[in-house]
């Protein structure tokens, strides 16, 4: 019998790490010591996240850059085979994968993401996404679905449905006709292993609110960031069900706040990567919906700095403090990024993770 996966552990606020298996992880940065993301980079850095307890490590689906003079996320490990390596070096961490839907068939993630619940023994996960970059769609000769959540609940519905049945099945959709369709192993998760959407605008939050787990989302201010929990809630308690609400930061953690500020200052602004910030800013702006409309003009420095989500950028005891106030807000878990995670992921466990504990936070 496997165990439970981890993210539906006791921990009130549940951690993980976010992106580290694209170049720069977050950042959009050319400091000298900017995330590589090599295979012994992503392994290291899972170790280490396994170690101190945190309960996912969670990637993106990139397939072309921005550009820049780092040619920004340009690199970056397919994330199936990605989970599927790391899920046999690790022991209790959450291996999540990142699927864009209109680009990944559902029967070749059923079997890929079955493969990933069985070598790790129950921790995949799956990060469902629909895309919202024309050219890296064009790279494929796919467009932008215009209706991108309804093609995500009817592919879904396909992965739980070959899953359940013994026999092969067929099916018949607005956008897959399958014929003796069937795929072996099922997951050893059932229906299916947890699933999360990231998602701002309306659609997004309904497809999460009536088919996932767990939903990710943005906020500007942590006085704010409430409004969120409460909109996903009442969408879900409308389908009758319960997802869990997580969130997003970059973090810069020293021993003093004016380091922390100071480092802050030299990788997201003084050595920011500036033609590639523009770039993967506009993008945003034009055809995601993945933040409010005035974080673009009010916070380049977090596009810079982590991809336009909230900073938490101090010292040990600022950052705990900061983290518990998301808690309060309603928030059941925060995915984190760093400049680079080997250097700087040691000192956050090492002197964060206990400040939540004493708080009531974590308990593992």
């Amino acid at each position: 019998m496997i165990k439970s996966h981890p993210l539906k552990g006791p921990n009130r606020l549940k951690l993980g790490v976010f992106s580290a298996n694209a170049d720069g992880g977050l950042a959009i940065t050319d400091v000298p010591e900017r995330w590589a993301a090599g295979w012994q980079d992503n392994l290291t850095a899972a170790q280490i996240a396994d170690r101190a307890g945190l309960e996912f490590f969670l990637p993106i689906a990139r397939w072309r850059g921005f550009g820049g003079k780092n040619r920004v996320r340009e690199w970056s490990f397919e994330t199936f085979t990605w989970a599927a390596a790391l899920a046999a070096a690790t022991e209790k961490i959450g291996l999540f994968m990142t699927v864009h839907v209109p680009l990944v068939h559902p029967l070749y993630a059923a079997k890929s993401l079955a493969t990933v619940d069985h070598v790790s023994q129950g921790r995949a996960g799956l990060n469902i996404v629909c895309g919202w970059n024309p050219k890296e769609f064009g790279m494929f000769g796919v467009p932008l679905v215009e209706k991108g959540y309804d093609q995500a609940a009817e592919w879904l519905e396909i992965v739980e449905k070959v899953y359940a049945c013994d026999e092969p099945i067929d099916y018949i959709g607005a956008y897959y006709t399958l014929k003796d369709a069937v795929s072996r192993p099922a997951s050893l998760q059932m229906p299916r292993p947890v699933t999360m959407n990231a998602a701002f605008g309306g659609p997004g939050r309904d497809f999460a609110a009536a088919s996932c787990d767990y939903l990710f989302t943005t906020f500007t201010e942590i006085a704010d960031a409430g409004k969120h929990v409460a909109d996903i809630r009442e969408r879900a308690e409308k389908k009758g069900r319960d997802v869990g609400v997580y969130t997003v930061c970059h973090v810069v953690c020293r021993q003093t706040q004016q380091e922390a500020e100071e480092y802050y200052t030299r990788y997201a602004v003084t050595m920011a990567d500036h033609a590639a910030v523009d770039q993967h800013m506009a993008g945003k702006k034009e055809f995601s919906q993945s933040h409010d409309r005035d974080a673009y003009e009010r916070y380049r420095q977090r596009f810079a700095g982590g991809a336009g989500s909230y900073p938490l950028v101090g010292t040990p005891e600022k950052i705990a403090e900061e983290m518990i106030a998301i808690s309060a807000q309603g928030y059941a878990g925060i995915a984190l990024s760093f400049v680079n995670y080997t250097q700087e992921l040691p000192y956050f466990c090492d002197r964060v993770i206990p400040l939540l504990k004493k708080e009531g936070l974590r308990v593992e």
